[in-house]
This record gives C-alpha cells, sequence and structure tokens, in this order.
C-alpha cells in the first residue's frame, strides 16, 4: 500500500495533468501562417476560397481537381482540348520529364499557368527567363498592377506580410509579353499607363512580375505573386486583383493541380498521422498517463514473482540405472547379480556395522535381530546369496529371485 506522502503527490501529479489538458482544449489554437496553397485548407496561406471561386471565374468551363504528379497527367494525353492547367505554390519545380509534358500539352492549344516564386532551371534557360527573389525577412509593401488600361485600378491592393518580393530581371523581349509589374512603397514611384506592348528597355526597368509566353498553338503563364491566391489576400481586397490575373486565360477546361503542394497531407507512418490529429494526440498522451499511473499502484499493491528453483537431480541415480540397463541388455545377468550383492553387504556394513566376511551362523542371528527381520528370512536371503555366489553361471531367473529378496529385506 502507498503511505500518505506517496498518495499526495500522485494527487499532486494528476491534478496538474489534468490543468495542462484542460488548458490545452480550450486554450484558442494559433493561427498557422506556413503556407499551404491547397484547396482544403482555411489556414491564411491556403487557397479555399480561391478554389471556391473558380466556377465563377470561369463560368462555362469544369472544374477538375489533378491529384497525381503533372508528368504522369499529361504524359497520358487524356486531357481535354482547350483547357487550361493551373499550377500555384510558393515553389514549383518544374524538371525536365515535368516542363517537356507541359510544353507538350501547351504546344496543342493549352494554357499552362504558373504562380511561384521559383519555376525551376528547365523553365528559366528554355524561355530565356531570369528571376530575381528577394528573401529579407523585412517586409515591403508591394502593390501589383497590369499593363492593360482596361484592368488599372485607383488603388491597387497592398501585399505585406509573409510576401516574398520575386520579379523578373530578364525576358526574352521577342516572344515574351508583359501583362503585369508590381511596385515597391519607396522605391519605384508610380508610372504612367503603358500599352500593352513594351519595349525591352521598360520590360526589365518595372520589376515585371506576371509575363505571356506563346508556345505551338497555346500559351504559357508566368507568375510570381502566389500570396494573390491565399485566403489572407482573396479576403482582404486582392479578390479582384485575383481576378483580373485568371482574365487573360481562356478555357473549356481548368484542371488544378493538387500535387506540387506545401500542404500537401502525406501520411508516411500511423504515429504521424495521430500526431497531426489534435484529439487522436490527446488521446494518445492520456492512454501513455494512465498507463503508467496503473504501473505505479499494480507495482505497489502486488508482490514481485517469487522465482521457482528447480532442484538439482541426482544424475548417480540414473547414472546407475543406465549402467544396469546396458548390463541387462547384454544378458550379463552374473556381473549385475555380483554388483547387487556387493550393495547388499555394503549396506549391511553401514547400517548395522556387522562383518560381512563371515556369514555364519553368529552372523545370521546378529543380522536378524538389528534388522528386525525374522531368523528365517534372514537365514534364506545369506544361504540364497551364498548359492548364487557359488555358480559360475546366472540366469535371469537368479537375477529376478535375487532382486524380490533383496527388496523384501527389511532395512531401516
Amino acid at each position: 500500500m502507498l503511505d500518505k506522502r506517496s498518495k499526495n503527490i500522485l494527487i499532486l501529479f494528476g491534478v496538474a495533468l489534468l490543468v495542462v489538458i484542460i488548458s490545452e482544449v480550450i486554450r484558442p489554437k494559433p493561427i498557422n501562417w506556413w503556407t499551404s496553397y491547397t484547396a482544403q485548407d482555411t489556414i491564411p496561406f491556403g487557397s479555399k476560397v480561391f478554389f471556391d471561386e473558380l466556377p465563377a471565374l470561369f463560368k462555362n468551363a469544369t472544374i477538375k481537381t489533378i491529384n497525381e504528379d503533372p508528368y504522369e497527367f499529361l504524359v497520358k494525353e487524356k486531357y481535354e482540348s482547350n483547357s487550361a492547367y493551373l499550377l500555384i505554390n510558393e515553389h514549383i519545380l518544374l524538371d525536365e520529364q515535368r516542363f517537356e509534358s507541359l510544353r507538350t500539352y501547351v504546344e496543342k492549344g493549352n494554357t499552362a499557368f504558373v504562380s511561384a516564386h521559383y519555376f525551376g532551371y528547365m523553365v528559366t534557360d528554355s524561355l530565356n527567363l531570369d528571376i530575381f527573389t528577394s528573401y529579407s525577412f523585412a517586409e515591403d509593401d508591394i502593390f501589383p498592377h497590369f499593363y492593360s488600361k482596361n484592368l488599372k485600378t485607383e488603388k491597387p491592393p497592398k501585399f505585406k506580410r509573409g510576401v516574398t518580393y520575386s520579379r523578373f530581371e530578364s525576358i526574352d523581349t521577342l516572344k515574351t509579353q508583359a501583362l503585369g509589374y508590381i511596385e515597391t512603397e519607396g522605391v519605384i514611384e508610380s508610372m504612367d499607363e503603358h500599352d500593352y506592348s513594351i519595349n525591352e528597355e521598360e520590360q526589365l526597368d518595372e520589376n515585371i512580375n506576371y509575363i505571356r509566353v506563346p508556345y505551338g498553338d497555346g500559351y504559357f503563364y508566368f507568375h510570381t505573386l502566389p500570396e494573390a491566391f491565399s485566403n489572407y489576400y482573396m479576403l482582404n481586397g486582392a479578390d479582384e486583383y485575383t481576378a483580373n490575373v485568371m482574365a487573360f486565360i481562356d478555357a473549356d477546361t481548368v484542371y488544378w493541380d493538387a500535387f506540387i503542394k506545401d500542404g500537401k497531407k502525406t501520411i508516411s507512418s500511423k504515429m504521424r498521422f495521430i500526431f497531426d490529429q489534435a484529439p487522436l494526440k490527446w488521446a494518445y498522451y492520456v492512454t501513455i498517463v494512465g498507463l503508467l499511473i496503473f504501473v505505479i499502484f499494480k507495482g505497489k499493491r502486488e508482490q514481485r514473482i517469487i522465482e521457482v528453483i528447480e532442484p538439482l537431480e541426482n544424475t548417480s541415480i540414473e547414472f546407475t540405472r543406465t549402467i544396469g540397463n546396458l548390463y541387462y541388455q547384454h544378458k550379463d545377468f552374473g556381473n549385475i547379480i555380483a554388483k547387487k550383492i556387493s550393495y547388499f553387504m555394503e549396506n549391511i556394513r553401514t547400517q548395522y556395522y556387522l562383518d560381512t566376511n563371515d556369514l555364519s551362523e553368529t552372523f545370521i542371528k546378529k543380522l536378524a535381530l538389528k534388522s528386525g527381520n525374522s531368523i528365517e528370512e534372514t537365514r534364506k536371503a545369506i544361504k540364497t546369496i551364498q548359492v548364487l555366489k557359488g555358480k559360475s553361471f546366472h540366469t535371469e531367473q537368479d537375477l529376478i529371485t535375487l532382486n524380490k529378496l533383496i527388496e523384501n529385506f527389511k532395512t531401516p
């Protein structure tokens, strides 16, 4: 049983644990500012709001979610004609296989829209693009604009919190069209209106962040402000700007990439799944603590198991039995009879302190007296032993007779 001090410690521990659990359950969940861009996440940098608005942005189009790698989807060539593939994430690595499959897709008259701060070396090398990205911790106010007069706004949306500053440093002006640019407060003064097509010098000086690259019968669109598609900025005044970015795309089918996402759910083990779910995680903790308490109480209330120690085996008896069986199998009855007589006489000498060299009538009377056997039984036993000792050949029946005689002879 536990003493009073131990009980108080356990009670205090249980109360403290209960307080911690209650405080964790009732306290407000901290806001998750990690980037996700998935259609299911409602965190600030998820894309649920934008995904839900896709049917309104593409009124006559069919929206389809692609949960596999773009290369695996596009290489099957089961996509619809006049379709658009939307890839939006913090960083998108278009390696050789992905980019080649996208080029084939675009070449056939489709549209690939990619919004990220980095697209991979295959894009920059193949399309003669150079991207600058600032990873400074200082958050500047960023204002995105369009070159089209029809998309000009008096008060562009402001991007600041959690935004990475990215722009195109150089583009292939013979093929590429600049669609939008960004201003940084205090660095670039407000600009005059521009035509849809501008010369190379203007393009390099105006922080271009949205371009269109024709390829075959289709178009590539590259955009360096993916935060515009996040829940946080869609609900804080950037929805009109995001709609205008999509206004350049005309498609009957829109494919939403759900594979290249920072927030894609990947469960690699059962324990990871448990710790990703708050209710399951706390249930796991409570179970572990409960088991510990159970072990403590159980150990105090029950005696430790006493180990069973087996007694040492008398191997001499086993050895004797083995030797006897060996003689018996070889029908060496004389040898067995001699050893049994020798053992019987040794027992008489040890127990009764009698001299067994002289088996006279006097010896028989002393043996009968000390052993508690009658004189007739004792005389019969001794005479039988004398007869067997005098024989040169012994039979199995002789051995049986001697054995019964010795077993029936009383010994202390």
